[in-house]
């Protein structure tokens, strides 16, 4: 068993020694990749800051003269990235452990991030109490908070640092009891407001023997989904929920970027495509949203969730970008609309039933698509058994053509 520490060992090797010492103890080898630019390191390294500086396009003494702490972040943790990645590839790091400070966290998840999804990864971090999302991202990253800084060792720290060592241990030291049956599988996208009609078609594809993944539309869910994709983790996608390019547009915080729909096309895999609570776009409270959408129909999924109807202007320029994302693709692809709307909030009587609006998105779909994606019109609302099937069974066709 081998971790990889990432750390400033200029400025935190007596803490990450200390982890070594933990870690080795309990029979586990350790390799030591030193990411301080600022000094001698306070231990020995096995992967020196220089080696990592040249693995990330620079020298240390370039960095060290520019004087400049954010580009040498970017530097190093794009260096970390190469040399772990090499590790991996080499059989030399079944787990990799950060300890430190923004800076440390920074380059130490940057790291992380490069390593395939399953490689145990633990970050020891005082910024693990508040916004994780740019160190975590879309991976299988675990943060753990730290309480005091970690500059010196005391009781709190050494206790602190002793638990992260030994649940490094526990993940590298035990292999998952997973079963590893091979079976087709599909890439499914989901939201609260789309969820009857994924656990439908989950169910109806799990039965004739798929396995499913289902992502959270969250911005991180489907940047996610992409990844895995690109990895050849997914062997084809029923996109359910696209309402994360409503975020994208609009300006919500659930955006997943503007390569999102990229992936499928472009491996070529086959893919069924809906609509999926593109009624919507998300903010945080309600106090929280910008006055340049002041009078704009609003509702209050939760104190910490507020939705904004999308109008037919916006519906149609959905319309416009989702169709030439879908004429991009080099793989078998079908669009299903499901003209009773397109969320549990977009059927009659609820609060964002639009019919406007949803020709606006349909029509502008009909029109950019080209010929040779497959169109699926259904009179139902996403949420209703039968469209549920309908997406089931045509991503079930399109795998079976494919296989």
């Amino acid at each position: 068993m081998s971790v990889v520490i990432v750390g400033t060992l200029d400025t935190k090797g007596e803490e990450i020694g200390f982890a070594r010492d933990v870690l080795e103890e309990q029979g586990v080898e350790v390799h030591l990749v030193d990411v301080g630019v600022l000094g001698e390191p306070e231990i020995e390294p096995d992967t020196d800051a220089a080696a990592v500086a040249e693995a990330g396009g620079s020298t240390l003494e370039t960095l060290r003269e520019a004087g400049d702490r954010g580009k040498a972040i970017e530097i190093m943790g794009d260096g970390a990235a190469v040399v772990v990645s090499r590790l991996h590839s080499e059989g030399r790091l079944d787990g990799i452990l950060g300890l430190g400070g923004g800076g440390n966290t920074s380059v130490a998840t940057a790291a992380m991030r490069a390593l395939p999804m399953g490689v145990p990864k633990l970050m020891l971090s005082t910024m693990a109490s508040g916004d994780t999302e740019p160190y975590i991202g879309y991976h299988d990253i675990a943060m753990m908070y730290s309480v005091a800084d970690i500059e010196g060792l005391n009781q709190l720290s050494r206790t602190v640092i002793s638990n992260a060592a030994l649940a490094m241990v526990g993940m590298v030291s035990n292999e998952p009891d997973v079963e590893t049956e091979e079976k087709p599988t599909i890439g499914i996208t989901m939201f609260g407001v789309t969820t009857p009609c994924v656990q439908r078609a989950r169910d109806w594809l799990e039965a004739r023997g798929y396995e499913t993944i289902v992502f959270h539309a969250t911005g991180t869910g489907g940047r996610a989904m992409e990844s895995l994709i690109e990895e050849g983790v997914i062997d084809g996608v029923l996109d359910v929920t696209t309402t994360e390019w409503a975020d994208e547009l609009v300006g919500g915080v659930l955006a997943a970027g503007p390569g999102r729909l990229d992936a499928a096309a472009e491996r070529g895999i086959p893919q069924v495509v809906s609509t999926g609570a593109l009624d919507m776009v998300n903010f945080g409270p309600k106090d929280s949203i910008s006055d340049e959408f002041d009078g704009r129909q609003f509702h209050v999924h939760n104190p910490q969730v507020t939705l904004m109807r999308t109008t037919p202007e916006e519906n149609a320029e959905l319309g416009r970008i989702i169709a030439e994302k879908l004429n991009a693709a080099t793989g078998p692809t079908t669009l299903a609309l499901p003209l009773g709307g397109v969320s549990m909030l977009d059927a009659e009587g609820e609060a964002f039933y639009d019919p406007e609006a949803d020709d606006a998105l349909f029509d502008a779909l009909r029109e950019h698509l080209d010929d040779d994606v497959e169109l699926i019109q259904s009179p139902a609302n996403i949420n209703d058994d039968e469209f549920a099937l309908t997406l089931a069974e045509a991503i079930d066709r399109r795998m079976r053509a494919a296989a």
